[in-house]
């Protein structure tokens, strides 16, 4: 069914079109989301998407774009609280995360898009910020080490592959997955 028509400005519709794919692809992977759909939740035409977005690929890389952008944002330091607070409050922000989007996490890591080298690019870039983060938290006469800098990548490698664990099979608590990663992070920078 049809939403009622409604004109926005090319910004307010372009965010509006966004957000719907955002929604749906949270709700289904990448393969089960038709353009056509977002269309129709937003009134409009299947070509005024194509208006704004020249394919899926194209629109879904967009709202990894966009969701990346609110992840970092969602779990920006506190950088006043000391590093553990720091990280703990990034984790449950980024769980959180993963519990409001388990179907988006999944496409972007496992679905039809992960082999792509733009999205892929775009998710490295985000982990490089959260390992930086938590490098900026560090003493400085440890940030530089490289043993520990690779260390940071993999933790963060780590929680992304220890949440898509846990979101396919549910045999922990959320606070385990919590407790296990920061026990794992303790465990690399010796807290």
């Amino acid at each position: 069914m049809s939403s009622p028509r409604k004109r926005l400005s090319p910004d307010l519709r372009r965010a509006q079109l966004l957000d719907i794919g955002s929604r749906l692809f949270a709700e289904r992977p990448y393969e089960d989301v038709w353009i056509e759909e977002v269309a129709d939740l937003a009134g409009v035409s299947r070509g005024l998407m194509y208006h704004y977005f020249s394919s899926k690929r194209d629109f879904f890389a967009e709202i990894i774009r966009v969701e990346s952008a609110r992840i970092l944002e969602m779990t920006a330091p506190d950088t006043s609280r000391p590093i553990t607070e720091q990280v703990a409050a990034g984790l449950d922000a980024y769980i959180g995360y993963v519990l409001a989007h388990e179907h988006g996490i999944r496409a972007v890591n496992r679905g039809a898009m992960s082999g792509d080298t733009e999205i892929q690019a775009m998710v490295t870039a985000e982990l490089g910020v959260q390992q930086d983060r938590i490098l900026a938290a560090l003493p400085p006469e440890i940030r530089e080490d490289e043993v520990l800098r690779t260390a940071l990548r993999g933790w963060v490698s780590f929680v992304r592959a220890v949440c898509l664990d846990w979101m396919d099979r549910r045999t922990i608590s959320e606070e385990d997955v919590r407790a296990l990663c920061l026990r794992a992070l303790e465990g690399l920078l010796r807290l």
